[in-house]
C-alpha cells in the first residue's frame, strides 16, 4: 500500500507544477501565489538528513520571504510525530482530501460523451474557461496560472463541454505511467445536475484507456458529497486521505510580496 501511496504522490506532482519551487534536504518547497493549497505548500518527497527543528523554520522564513503562512502537506508517508510537531507549533489542518483510486479493466463507461470536446493539450480558451468557472478574478492568479498548466511534463487529455459557445464544464486527464489522474472537474452552477460531470469523467477515463492507462486516481475534498457519489458511482473507491497542517499567524509581507487569500 505505501508503495502505491508514493507512487501516487509523485504522479500528482507531476500534474501540478508549480509557479516556483525549491528543494531542501529531501523536502520540495512550492510557491504559486496562493493559488492552491497544493502548490504553495511543502512536501516531503525524498530522505532528509537535517533535523526538524532546523527545516521547519527554515521553510517558515521562506515563506514568510514571500508574505505568506507556511503550508505543510501531511499525506501517510510522513511521520504522524512530524504532523504532532506542527500542531504543537500552533499549525492548523485545512483542506483535508481523499484520494480514490480505480482499477479500469473493472470499470462500465457508458455515459454519452457526444458533447465533450477532447484535445491532447491544454489550450488557452480552456483555461480562461475554468477561471470563469471557480470564479478565479485575481490577476496574479490569471497571470501566472496559465504557465503552472503549460508546464504539466506529463501527456495530457483535456476536456470540456460548450453551450451558445462558453465553456460550461472542463475536465483534465494527466497520464503517467499506467495511471490517469483526474483533475479540474468543474461545472456551471447552472448546468449542474445534468449529468456534464459524468460525461466529461467518462470521456477521460475512456481516452485514458485507448491511451494505455490501467489505473486511474483522483483526490476530492472531504466533505464534497455530490462529487463523492459522482466518482463512486463510476467505480472509485477511497484509498488514503491527506491534508494540510498551515501556519495560523500570517506573517507580515515582505515589500515585494503578493499574499493572496487561497483559492480552495
Amino acid at each position: 500500500m505505501e508503495t502505491t501511496i508514493k507512487k501516487i504522490e509523485d504522479m500528482s506532482l507531476n500534474a501540478w507544477p508549480s509557479y516556483k519551487m525549491e528543494l531542501y534536504d529531501g523536502w520540495i518547497l512550492r510557491f504559486s501565489h496562493f493559488y492552491t493549497h497544493r502548490t504553495n505548500s511543502v512536501e516531503q518527497f525524498g530522505v532528509s538528513s537535517l533535523p526538524w527543528r532546523e527545516k521547519i523554520p527554515y521553510c517558515e522564513h521562506e515563506y514568510q520571504r514571500l508574505g505568506t503562512p507556511a503550508v505543510f502537506k501531511i499525506s501517510p508517508l510522513v511521520s504522524p510525530d512530524f504532523d504532532y510537531t506542527l500542531e504543537n507549533r500552533g499549525y492548523e489542518i485545512q483542506h483535508t482530501t481523499e484520494v480514490m483510486t480505480l482499477d479500469l479493466s473493472h470499470t462500465h463507461l457508458n455515459a454519452c460523451c457526444d458533447d465533450i470536446i477532447l484535445t491532447d493539450h491544454i489550450p488557452d480558451f480552456w483555461i480562461t474557461g475554468l477561471f470563469d468557472l471557480k470564479g478565479t478574478k485575481d490577476p496574479v492568479h490569471r497571470a501566472v496560472v496559465p504557465s503552472m498548466y503549460h508546464a504539466i511534463p506529463k501527456r495530457t487529455i483535456c476536456a470540456c463541454v460548450k453551450k451558445n459557445k462558453q465553456i460550461v464544464a472542463t475536465g483534465l486527464g494527466i497520464l503517467d505511467r499506467d495511471y490517469i489522474g483526474i483533475y479540474a472537474i468543474h461545472v456551471k452552477e447552472e448546468y449542474r445536475g445534468q449529468g456534464l460531470a459524468r460525461q466529461i469523467c467518462s470521456g477521460l477515463l475512456a481516452e485514458g484507456c485507448k491511451k494505455g492507462a490501467e489505473h486511474a486516481y483522483l483526490q476530492v475534498v472531504k466533505g464534497n458529497t455530490a462529487a463523492k457519489t459522482l466518482y463512486s458511482s463510476l467505480g472509485f473507491q477511497y484509498f488514503y486521505t491527506y491534508w494540510f497542517r498551515v501556519q495560523t499567524t500570517v506573517p507580515p509581507s515582505s515589500p515585494d510580496a503578493d499574499f493572496l487569500i487561497p483559492d480552495k
